[in-house]
C-alpha cells in the first residue's frame, strides 16, 4: 500500500477564510503534506479558476462545503463540478452528490457549543438521510471551540495544538452505531479559516494559521497504486480520484500528528493468505486475525468491536485472533492523548 497524508476541510478567501489558495497550498508543501482539500462554503470557484493542481509536492484538490438555508447540515462534497444553492434541502444535495458520483462527508456532525453567540454550532440534523459516504469523526476547530472557556481562552489562543485531545465519545458512539447498519467512512478535518482576532483591544492575533493546523488532525489514505505526479488535466484527475476513491472506500485512518508522526500505521485482517484492509469486508470470521503495526513506541492500542473496547495492548506489533463477527477498528493513544483512529473492517456481517 502507498500512504499519502492530507489535510481536509480548508477555507480560503473564496468563502470565509483569509488565505489565497496558492499560499495555502504552499504552506502545506512546506509542512510536507501530500494533498489538501479546499472546501469553501457553497462555491467551487477555486476549481473553476484553475487552482486544483500540484504546488511543489502537494496536490491541491477543490471540493466545497454545502449547507441548507438554516446554516445547518454542513456537507463536504468532493469530486463534483458545481455547487448548490443554500435553498436546496439537505436530502436533495446529499442525493445529488451521490448521483453525480461525488464523495459526501457530514461535517462536524454533533456540534453543541453555546458560549460564543457569534459562532453558533452547525450540527447535522437530518439523520434519516442515508446516502452520505462518511462523517468527520474529528474536527480540530469544533473541538477547540467546544472546549473554549473564559478561563482557558488565552492559553487556547497561544497553544491551539495542545488544547486538542480527542474526538468526542458521543461522535465515536454514533459512528460505530451507523457502521453496524452500513459502511460509514470516518475522516479527520481541520476546518481551517486562519481567522484574525483582536485580543485585549489592541493585539491582532491570527488564530489557527494554516501552517499550524496542517500539523494537527490529518487523514492518511492508503492506495494500491502509487500516485504519478503530472501537470496535465488527465494526470491531475487520475491522482484526484485515487485519493477520493480511497476516502470513499474507507482505506484511510485519522491521526493527530502533532502527537507523533503516524506514517506507517497499519491495520488489516488476514485469513490464510488473504489480506483485508480498512474499508474492506470479510464474509466470515473463522480463521481471521487482526494485525496492527504502530510506527512509534510507548503507545496504547485499543481494539474496538461494535463500539465496545475488547482488548488493550502496549506493543508495536499486534496479532489478535477473532472469536466472533463484528465491525472492528483501532484507537491508539500516546502519553494519554488520542493519536490514531482507524476506519472499520467488517467481518462476518
Amino acid at each position: 500500500m502507498f500512504e499519502y497524508v492530507g489535510s481536509i476541510h480548508i477555507h480560503s478567501v473564496f468563502s470565509d477564510g483569509t488565505g489565497e489558495i496558492p499560499d495555502i497550498a504552499k504552506f502545506a508543501d512546506e509542512i510536507g503534506l501530500d494533498f489538501i482539500i479546499i472546501t469553501d462554503h457553497n462555491t467551487l470557484r477555486g476549481l473553476h479558476e484553475g487552482y486544483e493542481k500540484w504546488y511543489g509536492n502537494t496536490l491541491c484538490l477543490v471540493g466545497c462545503e454545502i449547507n441548507d438555508k438554516n446554516n445547518k447540515n454542513h456537507y463536504l462534497a468532493f469530486g463534483i463540478n458545481d455547487a448548490f444553492s443554500t435553498r436546496t434541502p439537505a436530502k436533495k444535495y446529499v442525493q445529488k452528490v451521490k448521483e453525480l458520483g461525488g464523495v459526501g462527508i457530514i461535517a462536524h456532525p454533533l456540534e453543541k457549543r453555546t458560549h460564543m453567540k457569534e459562532h453558533p454550532p452547525y450540527p447535522w440534523t437530518e439523520w434519516d438521510i442515508t446516502d452520505f459516504d462518511g462523517m468527520e469523526i474529528w474536527n480540530h476547530m469544533s473541538e477547540w471551540m467546544e472546549n473554549l472557556t473564559e478561563e482557558n481562552k488565552y492559553r487556547s489562543f497561544i497553544h491551539p495544538l495542545k488544547t486538542i485531545t480527542a474526538p468526542t465519545e458521543e461522535t465515536l458512539k454514533l459512528w460505530d452505531e451507523l457502521n453496524l447498519k452500513r459502511k460509514v467512512v470516518g475522516i479527520g478535518g481541520v476546518d481551517a479559516h486562519a481567522h484574525k482576532y483582536n485580543l485585549l483591544g489592541f493585539l491582532e492575533v491570527e488564530i489557527f494559521p494554516y501552517k499550524v493546523l496542517f500539523k494537527s488532525v490529518r487523514t492518511h489514505v492508503l492506495l494500491e497504486n502509487e500516485i504519478k505526479k503530472g501537470s496535465t488535466q488527465k494526470e491531475i484527475d487520475t491522482a484526484k480520484w485515487q485519493i477520493y476513491n480511497a476516502i470513499r472506500k474507507g482505506s484511510a485512518f485519522i491521526a493527530n500528528d502533532y502527537n507523533g508522526d503516524s506514517r506507517g500505521f497499519r491495520f488489516y485482517a488476514k485469513r490464510n493468505e488473504e489480506v483485508f484492509n480498512m474499508g474492506d469486508s470479510v464474509d466470515h470470521y473463522e480463521n481471521v486475525s487482526l494485525h496492527i503495526s504502530i510506527p512509534l513506541s510507548d503507545s496504547e492500542v485499543r481494539i474496538i468491536q461494535n463500539g465496545k473496547l475488547i482488548s488493550e495492548h502496549l506493543s508495536n506489533q499486534i496479532e489478535y485472533k477473532l472469536k466472533e463477527p463484528g465491525i472492528y477498528r483501532v484507537e491508539v493513544f500516546r502519553n494519554k492523548r488520542a493519536w490514531i483512529y482507524s476506519n472499520h473492517i467488517r467481518v462476518g456481517i
